[in-house]
């Protein structure tokens, strides 16, 4: 398969980086409106994870500095979406309609009736999957097997963070109008961990705040007919030096997964083991998100681990959340 990845930003640097490891795949062209990337000089992007940048080899990779002639190249089977936001869903359902593959950077969109146009676009043997990494990250992973096997019994509380400092690179971050601000730059992922693994709530409620100068942390209730209970909170914090990071406890009848990037491995305490779970962590979440990505078109199979539909609810839930967040903590009705 022959891909090209558009926008070498930070993502699009974490993703080419990634596509090294990948097998059954060739970075066959690139986007960008920058000639210093397009040369291979990524070394200024920087991101939320402290990832640094480096110098690239793309002298065997097309270049492309519009996207028309790019979607027309019949050499390209798919693209990996890269872009600022607010440009995913346009030019994915361009790339759609277009024949290619598409992978989406999350969000798939900022609206709802947007990213049903995206859904509305896929078929004809084009696999379209949007790139909600926590599905391939391996604590995440470990989590999604507890909950679905049953060893540790029902999860009846569940705590997720994520939050970092205020971006100081970016400037469209701080247009809510084109990146949804950093609800979804960081919590749209742990929103789309809860339908992944407990499905919609029925009812929701949030706290929060919101400062267009670029504070924005949410702190919301997702409440299960089951009587869990789950809470998502985090965002972007005030300048200053804080690093990013994820965390997640969640507790069953038999026990407890705990995890923390900032410094707390996945352990699991219960009455009959408590330790570390993971013995070896397996492949990067990024690397292993592009495989299953690519494995899905070599094989002409629809991505059951990361359905697009689930992408375009996790879009939906987080604008209930945000509506919520609006009504100081009334608990509202959940409909996706």
């Amino acid at each position: 398969m022959k891909i090209a990845v558009l926008g070498l930003g930070f993502m699009g640097t974490t993703h080419v980086k990634a596509l090294r490891s990948v097998d059954g795949v060739q970075l066959a062209a690139v986007f960008a409106n920058d000639e210093k990337q397009l040369s291979g000089d990524l070394t200024e992007m920087r991101g939320n994870l402290g990832t640094a940048g480096e110098m690239m080899d793309f002298s065997a990779v097309k270049k492309f500095r519009a996207l028309p002639p790019l979607l027309a190249d019949p050499d390209i089977d798919g693209v990996d979406i890269c872009l600022p936001t607010h440009m995913h869903a346009s030019v994915a359902i361009d790339a759609l309609r277009a024949g290619k593959h598409v992978l989406i950077e999350k969000p798939m969109a900022l609206d709802g009736p947007t990213a049903d146009r995206i859904l509305q676009e896929a078929g004809n043997g084009r696999v379209l999957m949007t790139a909600q990494v926590l599905r391939f990250w391996p604590e995440y992973i470990a989590l999604r097997q507890a909950v679905r096997g049953g060893r540790l019994g029902v999860p009846r509380t569940a705590t997720f963070r994520r939050r970092c400092a205020k971006p100081d690179w970016g400037g469209w971050l701080f247009d809510p109008v084109k990146s949804g601000g950093g609800a979804f730059d960081l919590l749209i992922h742990d929103v789309d961990m809860c339908l992944h693994l407990f499905g919609p709530p029925e009812e929701i409620s949030a706290t929060g705040y919101l400062d267009l100068a670029g504070a924005d942390s949410v702190t919301a209730q997702l409440y299960y007919s089951n009587g869990l209970t789950v809470l998502v909170t985090g965002g972007w914090h005030p300048p200053s030096k804080m690093p990013f990071s994820m965390e997640f406890t969640v507790t069953f009848d038999k026990g407890t997964m705990d995890f923390s990037s900032s410094g707390r491995p996945l352990t699991l305490y219960s009455q009959t083991e408590n330790g570390p779970v993971l013995k070896s962590p397996g492949l990067d979440g990024y690397t292993a998100e592009l495989q299953y990505f690519v494995d899905c078109c070599n094989s002409g199979k629809k991505p059951e681990i990361c359905p697009p539909e689930e992408s375009a609810a996790a879009v939906k839930l987080m604008l209930a959340i945000l509506e919520a967040r609006n009504r100081n903590g009334e608990k509202i009705r959940c409909r996706l």
